[in-house]
Formats: structure tokens, C-alpha cells, sequence
């Protein structure tokens, strides 16, 4: 190793003066620098982020390299990213391995919950998270037929545990993977509750960075049942434009804060049609609903989606996965959705501060 003119010491001071913008704190003092090393003029090191799905990590890496590079003898700089997503602050018995429960919830059906779920899950785990979606609208279920896995049944394991169905690196549990999907489900609410205890502590979920829950519409059996017993990171409100949909969707969120489960934002869908000939945008649902919402309830709105035929016609086949294959601005939309979630998760994380205080590129 050949000797240099600058220092460790010098490197760090540097760094610290490097911020992690959504945590308005240097990364030295979060300890996210690690394997520092110095090799003549050439220094290497890692950032260690609080999600792989980290919205701002271009930044970090620019203002990293720029900050070290501003040491007197420093002329090449390589810098690696990783990640380590911490768990939720709660008081309640968690989950085995399983790190943040977020909820996907809305006021009334037909908003496209399930969809913007089953989104999330796989724009997620393209970040590189490890990532489960839990399908909790017991009554409703249609996340196997969202993720192309209709037919597919659970299995046990030794240790008696129910194996949860994966896809594209997800893991999966549905009552729609027990039952026929003809097969109306007729419980009353205490039979709704024990199977949502299950299906979260029988499963062997193994190491999760997220868990997505799609509950059912409203505010009934399944949203108590989590908001009461499971240590829940925080929830997502899905609404349309519609002030029918926004105003009932503020009492899911009213709902939640009164079991101290804090909202991480509102995500507005089927915001406008675009022609796919003239681009022209077309609000057919009304204009403005998630912002409306979003001001009354002080919470951010994280962002929209279109109403896409191609989407619609994906998620009947089971092939959403596709379209973030893709380099279209949807995908680019949908990724930006996940980093933002996760992005808020983390800082609840790491300060207890609202989702509110999270800034996103």
C-alpha cells in the first residue's frame, strides 16, 4: 500500500459534512460509513443507506465523492452503496423477521388498493428490498389473481409454520389461496380477526425489510384487528379524485391516528386518462381529490397514477411485473411511489418525525 498525504481523519471531518437529506443529520454521526480505506490517493468507502429503495441515493453518492474529493491529495474516490432498513419503533409483539408492516388501506372499494399494493410490493423488491404483501380483504381476496398465481396452494413446513407462495421474490398469503375463487367466504368478525393473527404470526414470512397489507375497504374488522395488535409501521390511504372517494378515505386515516398508527401519505389513482395517440390528459374521475385530502388531513400526498388500459389489462393476466420491466413514464412513476413510501418509513424510523418531514427528489 503506497503512503498518502492526507489522513483518515481528514476523510471523515469531510464526510461530516455530508447529509443524509431526508434525516437533515451528517452520516458520519448515523454511522453510515463503513470500509473506509486509503491507498495512495485513492480513497474507498462505503455508504450503508436506510433503504435499498432510497430515493435520494444519486445525491448521496454525488455529495460523497464531491466532499472527499475536496481533501488536499485526494484524486480518485469510489464509493459503494448498501443498505440496512431498521425496524419500527413500536411496543407492540412483532412479527418474527419482519422489520416495517405497512398498511395499504382506503375509505371504498374500487379506488384500485389492491393494485396499487401489489405495485408497491414489486416496485419495492425491484429496489432490492426484501419484500411480502399480505392480502388481508378476507372477504375480497385478489392479489393471487393480480400476481399470476391463481391455483397455487400454501404448504406446511416441519416446524408448522405455512409456507407463504412467492413470486418474482415476493412472499405471498391470500385466503384467496385456500378457498376456490368461486367460494364466498361467509365469517362473522371474530372468525375475520383469527385469521388475520394467523396469516400474519403462522406464516414463515422469514427476513422481510417490508411487509404490504392490503386490507379491505373502510373501516371494519381487519383495519382494528391490525391497528390493535400488530406493530404496524405506518399507513398508505389510496384514493381517487373523487370527492366521494377522498372524503371517506379521510376517515381511514382519522381511524388509524386514533390507534397511534401514524399515516405515511396518500396516493391518489386513476388521476387523469392520457390518449395514447395526442397525450391529451383527461381527468375522468374529477381533478384534485388526493391533494384535497392531503391538505384536510396534514398528511403528504405521496403521488398519482393514471388510469392505464395497459395496467388494467396486466393486472388481470397477473403480469404486473412487466410493465416495470419497462422504461416508460408509468414505470418511472411507480418506482418513485416505492422510494417514497420507503423513504418516510425510514425517517419515522430513525426520529419519530412525521412522514411529513421527508424530502423527496
Amino acid at each position: 500500500m503506497s503512503t498518502s498525504s492526507f489522513s483518515e481523519a481528514q476523510v471523515i471531518e469531510a464526510l461530516r459534512t455530508v447529509q443524509e437529506p431526508e434525516l437533515h443529520r451528517d452520516l458520519v454521526s448515523l454511522n453510515m460509513i463503513s470500509d473506509l480505506k486509503i491507498d495512495g490517493d485513492t480513497v474507498s468507502l462505503k455508504v450503508i443507506l436506510t433503504t435499498p429503495a432510497c430515493p435520494l441515493k444519486a445525491k448521496i453518492h454525488a455529495d460523497v465523492q464531491r466532499a472527499v474529493l475536496g481533501v488536499p491529495g485526494v484524486k480518485h474516490v469510489h464509493v459503494d452503496l448498501s443498505s440496512t432498513v431498521q425496524g419500527a419503533r413500536t411496543s407492540r409483539q412483532p412479527v418474527a423477521g419482519i422489520k416495517n408492516i405497512v398498511a395499504i388501506a382506503s375509505g371504498k372499494g374500487g379506488v384500485g388498493k389492491s393494485t396499487v399494493s401489489a405495485l408497491l410490493a414489486l416496485a419495492l423488491a425491484r429496489e432490492g428490498a426484501r419484500v411480502g404483501l399480505f392480502d388481508a380483504d378476507i372477504y375480497g381476496p385478489s392479489i393471487p389473481r393480480m400476481m399470476g398465481m391463481v391455483g397455487h396452494k400454501p404448504q406446511g413446513n416441519d416446524h408448522g409454520k405455512i409456507e407463504p407462495v412467492v413470486r418474482e421474490g415476493i412472499k405471498m398469503m391470500s385466503m384467496g389461496f385456500l378457498v376456490e375463487p368461486s367460494q364466498a367466504i361467509i365469517w362473522r368478525g371474530p372468525m375475520v380477526h383469527k385469521a388475520i393473527q394467523q396469516f400474519m404470526y403462522d406464516v414463515e414470512w422469514g427476513q422481510l425489510d417490508y411487509l404490504l397489507v392490503d386490507l379491505p375497504p373502510g373501516t371494519g374488522d381487519a383495519q382494528l384487528t391490525l391497528s390493535q395488535s400488530i406493530p404496524l409501521a405506518g399507513v398508505v390511504a389510496v384514493t381517487t379524485p373523487q370527492e366521494v372517494a377522498f372524503t371517506i378515505a379521510a376517515k381511514v386515516i382519522t381511524m388509524f391516528r386514533e390507534m397511534k398508527v401514524p399515516a405515511l401519505g396518500v396516493i391518489e389513482n386513476m388521476s387523469y386518462f392520457q390518449c395514447g395517440h395526442c397525450n391529451e390528459e383527461t381527468p375522468i374521475f374529477g381533478k384534485g381529490g388526493g391533494r384535497e385530502i392531503a391538505r384536510q388531513m396534514d398528511v403528504p400526498l405521496i403521488g398519482s397514477l393514471p388510469l392505464d388500459p395497459l395496467l388494467c389489462r396486466d393486472a388481470d393476466l397477473g403480469e404486473m411485473g412487466q410493465l416495470l420491466d419497462s422504461a416508460s413514464p408509468l414505470a418511472q412513476k411507480i418506482l418513485s411511489l416505492a422510494r417514497d413510501v420507503a423513504a418516510r418509513v425510514s425517517v419515522m424510523n430513525h426520529t419519530g418525525v412525521g412522514a411529513a418531514e421527508v424530502v423527496t427528489a
